[in-house]
């Protein structure tokens, strides 16, 4: 068991927490939203007056936040954690940042004699909830060894792509892959129904064909085609179009900061960023599909 302070209970850090109190670890937890506090409290974590709060004997510090100014304002901002984190403790950060913000703050962490790990998660809501999610991390060998048992708590796919910031690089280089594959999916059944095919038996089709993807399997963005995905209770839960919005900007600078090369990339984050004017940055990422067909909506 592990004395765990958390910080961040949004639709991904509230079922990881509950998922490490459910594995027998102490969790101190802190957010801004009342709703979440209530929801870890009643889930057996001990709710924090703030985030320095949660500190009290930590033994890991587990950070899940929307971006890369909440992360470095938690670490490094006027009254920031890091100078109050206990000696010793493991640091992870779970937050989708840019690589700069990550070795930015896993820098000041280790001038601190802090162990920092950068560790972005796939997966989304429904593999937090289940704790099948997968972590990408960056860091030292020996900070991924102390936390590969906290991790396993919560996923279960661990893997160790590099240095301090690599994580986030490689997290990236996954969503922009996402992005780009559910626009195309999303185009191409609506040019099936435009020619009267069934969405759903194209669907199945491309699942077992060269078209397969987790967007053709998982998160189908035709209504009506899986009956748990996103699309089919009207684009609601799962990743928001403005978050995969954020990442494809990330992932346009990081390509910036290395004269990379990224076409369908850029051009990807332009259509959710249409999508999001379209007044639906709110829902699912997969309601891109409606820029091209109405008849998804």
């Amino acid at each position: 068991m592990s004395r765990i302070a958390f910080i961040g209970l949004g639709n991904m850090g509230g079922p990881m927490a509950a998922n490490l109190v459910k594995a027998g670890h102490l969790l101190r937890v802190f957010d801004l939203v009342p709703a979440a506090l209530d929801a870890a409290k009643a889930a057996g974590a001990i709710v924090a007056s703030s985030a320095i709060d949660t500190l009290a004997g930590a033994e890991v510090v587990i950070s899940m936040l929307p971006a890369s100014k909440h992360v470095e304002g938690l670490y490094l901002g006027d009254g920031g954690i890091l100078e109050k984190i206990p000696d010793g403790a493991l640091v992870i950060d779970c937050s989708t940042i840019a690589p700069m913000s990550a070795r930015k703050v896993g820098d000041a962490a280790k001038a601190r004699g802090l162990a920092m790990l950068d560790a972005p998660v796939s997966g989304g809501t429904a593999g937090a909830q289940a704790g099948t999610l997968t972590f990408i991390v960056g860091g030292d060998d020996a900070a991924l060894e102390r936390a590969r048992p906290v991790l396993q708590a919560m996923g279960k796919n661990i893997f160790h792509v590099g240095a301090s910031g690599a994580g986030q690089v490689a997290k990236l280089c996954n969503n922009m892959a996402l992005g780009v594959i559910m626009a195309v999916t999303g185009e191409a059944i609506g040019l099936g129904v435009a020619h009267g095919l069934d969405p759903k038996v194209l669907s199945q089709m491309m699942a077992v064909s060269t078209g397969r993807s987790w967007a053709t399997e998982v998160c189908n963005p035709w209504p009506g085609v899986l009956e748990n995905a996103p699309a089919s209770r009207g684009y609601s839960g799962g990743f928001g179009n403005d978050l995969m919005l954020k990442d494809l900007g990330l992932a346009v600078e990081a390509a910036m900061g290395v004269g990379a090369t990224i076409p369908l990339g850029e051009l990807a984050r332009n259509l959710y960023a249409m999508n999001k004017q379209a007044g639906r940055g709110g829902l699912d990422f997969s309601s891109v599909v409606q820029l091209v067909s109405d008849k998804a909506g």
